[in-house]
């Protein structure tokens, strides 16, 4: 593979960029079921771009019932080498307002009832998280970010909860002992996911309000947070417009090793492993399935 794919997975606005061209809804069939809804394929100054709804054209899927194996395994059957998640999320620190674009670098996953990996009985694999996200991506985002005057913090810890209601105020202040920045529905067992499927992968946490724990928060109105989630969404927009079509003319593989993330990961050994799950897996672990 020599060609970078983008991947986008963000509210079901996002792909309405001026100069995504060629465009078309393309239905992905996934072993893991149906993703979040058909995938829109198409080029940005040339580049090949694919846009996923995290949670369906017209948000009709809750965090917790959104099906993320599906949506991973529909990405890298395309091709997708590249994979931008672009979130909406509260903030656990002062400094970190809403407008801030957060391009997290750990995790805190505190969801209980999704399902976290591609791996079962049949071929065991365990794959580090230790570093979650691919540092060049970051690179890339952050750099867009500072020339389209967008405020942008690198680096960070994502809480991702299971949802779909908001925190509690005991809760919103544990979160803050445990120093993690923002707060999110959507980004576990997603960033996991892509870690498995060998994909390189960066958050973009938009912040569109302070969590509970901020004394300031009940005084936040609907209409100021829906302006906050407007600018952002265009922000979000020309930030992806800027740095998609640059991450297509970097060589492939990735210099931080994300496309080989299962090398010493597959625990069953070969003669063990189920032939259904091998099959299963073919898009997701096929280099080391053959």
């Amino acid at each position: 593979m020599s060609e970078r794919i983008i991947g986008i997975i963000g509210g079901s606005g996002l792909y309405d960029i001026e100069g995504f061209s060629d465009a078309k809804w393309q239905t992905v069939e996934s072993p893991f079921g149906q993703p979040s809804d058909q995938l829109r394929v198409g080029t940005l100054d040339g580049r090949k771009v694919v846009f996923l709804p995290r949670h369906g054209r017209g948000h009709k899927i809750p965090p917790s019932e959104i099906n993320y194996r599906a949506n991973i395994d529909a990405l890298k059957r395309l091709g997708v080498t590249d994979v931008i998640s672009v979130s909406a999320v509260g903030s656990l620190r002062e400094d970190l307002p809403p407008g801030t674009f957060v391009i997290v670098d750990q995790f805190v996953d505190r969801t209980f009832a999704r399902v976290k990996s591609f791996f079962s009985t049949g071929l065991v694999a365990h794959v580090s998280m230790a570093h979650p996200v691919c540092g060049r991506l970051g690179d890339r985002i952050e750099a867009g970010a500072r020339v389209l005057g967008i405020a942008v913090h690198r680096g960070g810890a994502y809480l991702a909860m299971e949802g779909p209601q908001f925190s509690s105020h005991a809760e919103s202040e544990l979160y803050r002992s445990w120093k993690c920045s923002v707060i999110g529905m959507t980004n576990m067992p997603e960033a996991k996911l892509a870690r498995e499927a060998e994909l390189c992968y960066a958050t973009v946490a938009m912040v569109t309000d302070y969590d509970c724990w901020h004394p300031g928060h009940d005084a936040v109105t609907v209409e100021a947070v829906i302006r906050v989630l407007l600018a952002n969404a265009d922000k979000a927009r020309a930030l992806v417009k800027t740095v998609a079509p640059k991450l297509g003319d970097e060589a492939y593989p990735c210099p931080k090793g994300c496309n080989t993330a299962l090398e010493h990961a597959l625990i069953t050994a070969p003669e063990a492993r189920d032939p259904k799950m091998v099959e299963r897996l073919r898009a997701v672990a096929g280099r080391l399935l053959k």
